[in-house]
């Protein structure tokens, strides 16, 4: 799992929250997701199944795609499909992923890249592995996550940010048992590069076997752990935690993971991607690919995407490696 490595002894270190002044946040829920397809195929975990919304706002679903080492001819992406009304961030961990949408942009992401693209008032997009990565197969793991918008900003201009690895601000832990890269929001006074409409905070973070990290966490947010690889615990009551469960934690202005001394051989750390929020508290409907406030505006959704309105597949064209697809003549 390279994603974006460093010396954790040369970071800047985020400091332990003082207990007497901040409250530990407790471990409300712990979830585990279940499998299935997406797209044209590709095994996902659906990390957020099983967790009422109001728990998650203002995160609407979260898919870890792979982890999964495809054989020559396998790898699998999506056709084309429409969104409105939120936002995709796809962080890719291993392997590389090809995007693009009916407004001329997209791009290719790799180990430790992520693609925000805020969907807005609605557009057309596809993704999939590059065709060198369908000959070859190879290793493929990432992230999708949907954050929602709130009712002012649904009907934005779509737009990108394409966040290379490199971006991330990198941190470690007091002890320096731990990487942490804040892709977006901020962590201890450090800010990383994803801008977002509404405010939030998401972090992957390595923890070495028998190191514990303590956070501090904004406590207008809410919290949430999802485990991608490795086996831990969550929270000061040490709730167990694996690849593939969610613990949704309660209020207070400090959380808690640690790694178990004792982890999987094929996987040498506990990888924690950590999210938080500012909970939006609108009405949310819901619908395939569109997240909107009302059944009215899903039902339009559907009128506009059936008449052409969100956009038309563009003709083929190969996207940069460090940029946005360009604009057509």
């Amino acid at each position: 799992m390279p994603a974006i490595t460093a010396d954790t002894l040369t970071l800047p270190r985020v400091a332990v929250p003082d207990p007497a002044a901040v409250g530990r946040r407790p471990v409300r829920s712990v979830t585990t997701a279940p499998s299935g397809f997406e797209g044209e195929g590709f095994p996902v975990r659906r990390a957020f199944a099983g967790v009422p919304q109001s728990m998650l706002d203002p995160f609407i679903h979260m898919d870890q795609m792979g982890e999964v080492e495809y054989a020559p001819g396998e790898p699998k992406g999506t056709s084309w499909h429409p969104h409105r009304g939120f936002e995709t961030v796809t962080y890719i961990i291993d392997g590389i992923f090809e995007h693009q949408d009916s407004n001329g942009g997209g791009g290719v992401i790799t180990n430790g890249d992520t693609q925000w693209m805020t969907a807005g008032s609605g557009l057309l997009h596809i993704e999939k592995p590059p065709e060198h990565l369908v000959i070859s197969g190879g290793l493929f793991h990432g992230v999708q996550l949907w954050v929602n918008l709130p009712r002012a900003h649904k009907f934005h201009l779509p737009r990108y940010q394409d966040i290379r690895g490199r971006q991330t601000a990198l941190l470690a832990s007091a002890d320096g048992g731990a990487l942490l890269r804040v892709i977006a929001g901020e962590l201890d006074g450090h800010p990383g590069p994803g801008v977002t409409f509404t405010p939030i905070t998401m972090v992957h973070a390595t923890v070495a076997p028998g190191a514990r990290l303590e956070l501090p966490w904004n406590p207008g947010f809410n919290a949430l752990a999802y485990v991608l690889a490795g086996q831990g615990f969550a929270g000061d009551e040490r709730r167990p935690v694996r690849k593939g469960q969610l613990a949704v934690f309660g209020e207070g202005g400090a959380l808690t993971v640690a790694a178990d001394p004792a982890q999987p051989q094929a996987e040498p750390n506990l990888e924690v991607l950590l999210l938080g929020g500012q909970p939006i508290r609108e009405p949310v409907v819901h619908y395939g690919p569109f997240v909107m406030n009302t059944r009215a505006e899903i039902i339009q959704a559907m009128d506009d995407y059936q008449a052409g309105r969100l956009g038309v597949v563009p003709a083929e064209r190969l996207p940069h490696a460090d940029g946005p697809v360009p604009e057509g003549d």
